[in-house]
């Protein structure tokens, strides 16, 4: 069961579980929804979501995913990180840990 993670905000989330799954305006503009590995999500926070407050990460069974994920190259970091291409099925989702 390989873990990956989101951050977004509690009130994106929510109507996410009312719909069944989870769209981050990234999946329309880029093709996918950013996903992290434990030790990046500090990382992310802070290049990304600092100041914010409101936020919660979502851990993802990967097992339970509907859409496909990639780990993909990010040149600004040197690092891979996992990217859905799809949208996010709410029953992925196994936990949800506030920020």
């Amino acid at each position: 069961m390989p873990i990956i993670y989101h951050v977004t905000t509690s009130v994106g989330w929510n109507a996410a579980k009312e719909m069944g799954y989870y769209e981050h305006p990234s999946l329309k503009e880029e093709g996918f929804i950013h996903c992290s590995q434990e030790h990046q999500v500090a990382g992310v926070l802070e290049r990304y979501f600092a100041g914010q407050a409101g936020l919660v990460k979502l851990v993802i069974d990967t097992d339970k995913l509907a859409s496909k994920y990639v780990f993909d190259w990010s040149p600004s970091t040197q690092d891979t990180f996992p990217h859905i291409y799809g949208p996010l099925n709410a029953d992925a989702v196994i936990d949800v840990i506030a920020i």
